[in-house]
């Protein structure tokens, strides 16, 4: 898996970010030019394995040049079991399908979906109104936000990086 480091990733344009889970796992596509982010349908998984196929036909459907995983850590930045699982399932994407796929804090992210249903909506079935394709927005507006995309007019001109 890749390493995250201060740089600004300038490759990394069209993105994909998932909100693990064991059940379900929110999906969410984005760009850096724009700054947005918009969610898909959650995936199913069986015991936090995604069905491979699905997810490669919505990879080739996107084109993402690389994906965000959100990293669930416990509230005082320890790893959880989750955690671990999280940056497994980012490892094998990166694997499977050749592109950069970095991790990125999503503490809260759920608890803010919710309370965005809630307040849209009304409604606390989140069974029946999924929050996780919301949750993976919310990690990856927060990861573009954290990683800002900067043109090579603005940058460093001399920036190698490989992503």
């Amino acid at each position: 898996m890749t390493t995250q480091t201060q740089n600004t990733y300038p490759k990394l344009n069209r993105l994909m970010a998932f909100d693990f889970g064991t059940q379900r796992m929110g999906v969410a596509v984005g760009q850096r030019l724009t700054n947005s982010a918009e969610p898909l349908q959650p995936l199913k998984m069986r015991d936090g394995i995604p069905n491979w196929d699905q997810l490669q036909a919505l990879i080739e459907e996107w084109q993402p040049d690389g994906f965000v995983v959100g990293l669930p850590l416990n509230m005082d930045g320890s790893t959880s079991d989750m955690s671990l699982r999280a940056n497994k399932f980012a490892k094998r994407l990166e694997g499977r399908f050749h592109r950069p796929s970095l991790t990125h804090d999503e503490r809260l992210t759920s608890f803010e979906a919710k309370g965005i249903v809630i307040a849209q909506s009304g409604q606390r079935d989140f069974g029946k109104h999924s929050v996780d394709g919301l949750a993976a927005q919310l990690i990856l507006e927060s990861w573009m936000a954290q990683h800002p995309r900067v043109n090579v007019a603005e940058g460093d001109a001399n920036d190698t990086t490989e992503y």
